[in-house]
């Protein structure tokens, strides 16, 4: 098996930032791949900020990212791009990938500048089916109590207090708040489901139930699309998992 490091840095509001970091130091042998170029479409309408990419645009990237059979792929980023690309690779089924956790700055072998020559590969995308949940049938579950619904986002955001980001603050009824940049604290039992701003931070809700032995489903247009849609919404405290 070969491996394959993939450098998912990204900047909320500054599209160029990752690749400029890609270029000024990465792990020697690393493809970079964009959170908005390579791991979303954001051609696509009406599904929030980072839709996700079809699968023959995901197999596309992959494969200049040098992916394919045999390849165990290690990502590392910031602000989730990391765990976005390990959803997806798992979602058009590639399940040889893994994080590394602490991202670059828990990497302790050298850095290389500049670009990389990657050898590309040949991605098949084999689409999994249950590992996402569309708006629609979240809104009809939203009552049963078996539905675990948990909020990546910041606890003020969660909230709903007024910020930069959600046009429409607030959150989805009955979501719990797990924060993505704290550790992620022991949630209820039940059907997993995970959100955010767009559907990226969410990532890193899964990942990190997954490293505990959980499987979840991620709302791929998250807040940016629920909102959107004028669909229910809760503002102020609530319950959170460690209440």
């Amino acid at each position: 098996m070969r491996y394959q490091f993939i450098d998912c840095r990204w900047q909320l509001g500054a599209p160029e930032r990752g690749r400029e970091l890609y270029l000024e130091g990465h792990v020697p042998g690393a493809a970079f791949l964009d959170v908005d170029e390579d791991l979303s479409d954001l051609s696509v309408m009406g599904q929030g900020r980072h839709p996700l990419p079809s699968a023959p645009r995901f197999a596309a990237a992959a494969s200049r990212a040098g992916i394919g059979p045999g390849v165990m792929v290690v990502a590392y980023g910031a602000l989730g791009g990391a765990e976005r690309l390990w959803w997806l690779l798992r979602h058009f089924g590639h399940d040889d990938c893994a994080v590394l956790t602490g991202g670059l700055e828990a990497w302790a072998g050298p850095l290389r500048s500049g670009p990389e020559e990657i050898a590309p590969a040949e991605f098949a995308a084999r689409t999994r089916l249950g590992d996402t949940i569309s708006p629609e049938e979240l809104v009809d579950r939203l009552a049963h109590p078996e539905l675990v619904l948990v909020d990546a986002r910041p606890a003020n955001r969660w909230r709903g207090d007024p910020n930069l980001i959600d046009t429409t603050p607030g959150r989805i009824p009955g979501a719990w708040n797990a924060p993505w940049s704290e550790p992620q604290p022991e949630l209820p039992a039940g059907d997993l489901v995970a959100y955010c701003g767009s559907g990226v931070t969410a990532c890193v809700v899964l990942h990190r139930a997954f490293l505990r032995g959980r499987e979840g489903r991620l709302y791929p247009g998250s807040w940016s699309d629920w909102s959107a849609r004028g669909l229910p919404l809760e503002q102020g405290l609530a319950r959170t998992p460690n209440t």
